[in-house]
């Protein structure tokens, strides 16, 4: 088939667009956070601290909403055994926003951590946070692969292109922005980009509506016309399944590093809670367009459109059923200035993911396991390196593995089981160590683990109640979460008993985290100990405003920042 000529030209721009806006952003703010004495490396990584509403608002919602909750929730509402009812990401990720603001928002942003796994290296040391370290790389890496990978599917069928030429352009492009400008070049991205998605998809709402093939939408909601109504249903013996896969999609979406850097980003911890609720109602907003193409795509006789007699679901294409109804049911026109929003909003968050990897992996694992004494422009450099590799590692995976999406849902399960449980552990319960992470971290992936994992064709050797042939019926994602958690707590009690009544020598306490809990292997809660010489973390004083003329700076309410002093790290000292 030809190269459609005009849907090229459309996908040119809008990439051209976000490269431009992209550049932009990293030269407006090049000295944004560095001016004070503040380090280069951070300013990458959580922009300067100085990231106002406005930015914040949009950067926030893009979290989330990118080009695979789009398409991903389209497909929900138009495949005929789920429907919206199994629709779950808008309200899943939308309360988990509103979970983060409420509960993790605040103290992780007001005792200025520079990435999400600072407070576990914090208690647990360097070794266990280089073992969360693990599932948290996975999530990013297999996510920015998965959405790359459907990238190239769409804008094949969009434009008749080579699938790997695409990802291989989209995938440079997002590294080279972030590459040059870090977090600021994502944040302005994304504004762009979210409304981008917005007018592309609303635009091309009304034009869908209207084609004579399709049916009343109203209609095909609660009768079966073309096939099973829209609104979809829940059986009784689906309840628990149901209800687990909410629950991963509402708490295991906060312990993401993609999410932790915008709240660590934010000009206060008021200002990261005010963004989390604002990004909340941001996710409800931009499902809206994708619930009524999945609809339309539900009540539509294909037979008569240029898509052929076959609707997509017979075709195994329900995943890119918006990209089919905004080309076969709108005028061309319309039609690829749609398409083009939604390819160039895929990278909103493939983009952020690669950062988020990088960010972690310089700061935790080289600069905090490996280099103490790294300057700050070595972390610039590892950073930069790091981009680029774990962007053509997503980029590698999306052009050569069949199973990315099962590779994803299985890491994003890990994240939930594992790294949730270890946050509200650290956070929240006093007296946990080591030992008992460890613990917890073991029980979490045996149990995950053990129930399978049908994309991979992973068969399980822990068969739960409720199991129906390749399926667990019963939540046992939600379980082994729980279980992760109550064994961090029982193991790292118990530990500490055996060691401080002496029932366990003081010489097994190999992990140094309960006899020699200040010893050079772990770090407390003002230094990281090291073997030569203490190094102050920067991180843990006042956090300075770095006051801009930018974007960001204007939506900036410096007396926002009084707020905070519940919670600062001075009175954070203070209580110690």
């Amino acid at each position: 088939m030809a190269i459609h000529a005009e849907g090229l030209v459309a996908i040119v721009l809008f990439y051209v667009l976000i490269l431009f806006v992209g550049i932009w952003a990293a030269w407006k703010n090049k000295n944004s956070g560095v001016t004070e004495g503040g380090d280069r490396s951070e300013s990458i990584m959580v922009g300067g601290r100085d990231i106002g509403l406005f930015v914040g608002g949009f950067t926030m919602t893009a979290t989330w909403v990118g080009g695979g909750y789009i398409n991903g929730t389209a497909e929900y509402v138009y495949l005929p055994d789920y429907g919206l009812a199994w629709a779950q990401a808008p309200f899943g990720y939308a309360l988990s926003l509103v979970v983060g603001g409420l509960f993790f928002a605040k103290p992780m942003r007001s005792r200025g951590y520079v990435t999400m796994l600072d407070p576990f290296q914090q208690l647990y040391g360097k070794r266990m946070g280089g073992l969360l370290f693990i599932p948290a790389l996975m999530g990013e890496i297999f996510w920015s692969a998965a959405i790359l990978s459907a990238l190239g599917a769409t804008l094949s069928v969009i434009v008749d292109i080579n699938i790997n030429m695409s990802v291989v352009i989209s995938a440079l492009i997002a590294i080279f922005y972030t590459l040059v400008g870090g977090l600021y070049s994502v944040a302005y991205t994304d504004v762009v980009q979210l409304f981008c998605i917005f007018l592309g998809l609303w635009i091309s709402v009304p034009f869908a509506l209207s084609n004579p093939a399709v049916t009343d939408i109203s209609i095909s909601a609660k009768e079966e016309i073309y096939q099973s109504p829209w609104l979809g249903e829940i059986k009784p013996e689906d309840n628990w399944l149901w209800a687990d896969n909410f629950f991963l999609l509402m708490l295991g979406g906060i312990p993401w590093q993609v999410y932790f850097q915008r709240v660590l980003s934010a000009s206060s911890a008021t200002y990261a809670q005010v963004l989390s609720f604002i990004a909340a109602l941001g996710c409800l907003v931009m499902a809206v367009p994708s619930v009524l193409i999945g609809a339309i795509g539900a009540s539509t006789n294909w037979n008569k459109t240029t898509y052929g007699s076959l609707p997509p679901k017979d075709k195994d294409q329900s995943d890119m059923i918006l990209p089919i109804v905004l080309q076969h049911l709108c005028p061309p026109y319309i039609s690829f200035f749609g398409l083009g929003a939604v390819s160039a909003a895929v990278m909103s968050s493939a983009d952020s993911s690669i950062l988020s990897a990088s960010s972690m992996f310089a700061r935790n694992i080289y600069q905090l396991a490996f280099r103490q004494s790294a300057s700050d422009r070595e972390i610039v450099w590892v950073m930069r390196l790091t981009i680029f590799v774990f962007g053509a590692l997503a980029t590698a995976m999306a052009l050569l593995t069949g199973s990315v999406y099962g590779l994803w849902y299985l890491s994003s399960d890990l994240v939930y089981v594992i790294i949730f449980p270890q946050l509200l552990s650290v956070l929240f319960v006093k007296g946990t160590n080591t030992y008992g992470s460890v613990a917890g971290y073991i029980f979490g992936l045996l149990l995950r683990i053990g129930g399978g994992e049908p994309y991979l064709k992973l068969p399980p050797f822990i068969y739960y109640p409720g199991w129906y042939f390749v399926q667990q019926r019963f939540p046992f994602k939600s379980v082994s979460m729980v279980a992760s958690f109550l064994a961090n707590v029982a193991f790292s009690y118990l530990l500490k008993y055996l060691f401080e009544s002496g029932m366990l020598s003081h010489k097994y306490d190999f992990l140094d985290a309960v006899v020699s809990k200040h010893s050079k292997e772990i770090m407390d809660k003002a230094t990281l100990v090291t073997n030569h010489d203490n190094i102050i973390l920067s991180e843990m004083a006042p956090v300075r405003q770095a006051l801009s003329a930018s974007i960001a700076g204007t939506f900036t309410n410096t007396e926002i920042l009084s707020d905070d002093a519940a919670s600062s790290p001075e009175s954070f000292h203070s209580e110690n």
